[in-house]
């Protein structure tokens, strides 16, 4: 799962993206309101955590201006500012929650898994192709031949492969994706994991292979 951080304070938004990092989620880290508007128009998040207080644009402005442009991604508000009217504000703007600073990580946590949840798409914790399911709350996939919990990465590049089950993914795609817009990581790490995941697919006797499309990219499919 991919989200957005929008905090300008730079000690505190890195090491929240670090605790995010921990518990599976992807996360792009901007300090500025500008940026994490650029981002949210360019890009695709599961979520975002603006800032109200920043630099450049605010989040309150941020946030009226991706929800005019019919962007109903859920965005959590993350503010020194606790007012009743403050809370309201941001509500009445567009957010799906607030949250107001100094906070205990495991709430925020909590905030947005409940979040995400209320998502349309977000139907179930469970993905399935063939004999292979994964559980989104567990970071495991099981088959007939067992279950293996799979490392930060691995699921978040298996959750695409099964969504889009049947479907070529790029490179390109699963690097924006689940190491975020503008790394500097190297592409072949797409190729590293993609062979971690298939040694622990047929460990657990998967019916479902991850196939390479020649200069095209990867694709899950059942083996006949």
């Amino acid at each position: 799962m991919r989200l957005l951080l929008a905090e300008d304070e730079r000690e505190l938004a890195d090491a929240l993206a670090v605790i995010l990092k921990h518990h599976c989620y992807s996360v792009d880290v901007v300090y500025n309101g500008q940026d994490a508007l650029d981002y949210l128009e360019g890009q695709e998040y599961d979520g975002a955590i603006l800032d109200i207080m920043m630099p450049g644009l605010d989040g309150l402005t941020v946030l009226r201006r991706v929800r005019g442009e019919g962007n109903g991604v859920p965005v959590l508000l993350l503010t020194a500012r606790s007012g009743v009217d403050d809370r309201v504000e941001g509500l009445d703007g567009g957010a799906n929650d607030y949250l107001t600073k100094p906070f205990d990580t495991r709430e925020l946590l909590a905030r947005i898994r409940a979040m995400t949840r209320r998502q349309p798409t977000e139907v179930d914790n469970l993905l399935k192709c063939g004999n292979l399911t994964l559980d989104k709350s567990t970071f495991e996939a099981a088959a007939p031949g067992g279950k293996v919990r799979l490392g930060n990465k691995e699921f978040q590049m298996l959750e695409m492969l099964m969504a889009n089950a049947g479907q070529v993914l790029g490179v390109e795609r699963f690097m924006e994706r689940v190491w975020g817009y503008g790394s500097d990581t190297e592409a072949s790490v797409v190729w590293v994991n993609i062979s971690y995941l298939r040694k622990k697919l047929m460990s657990i006797g998967a019916d479902v292979q991850i196939k390479a499309v020649r200069n095209q990219g990867y694709t899950l499919e059942r083996q006949t």
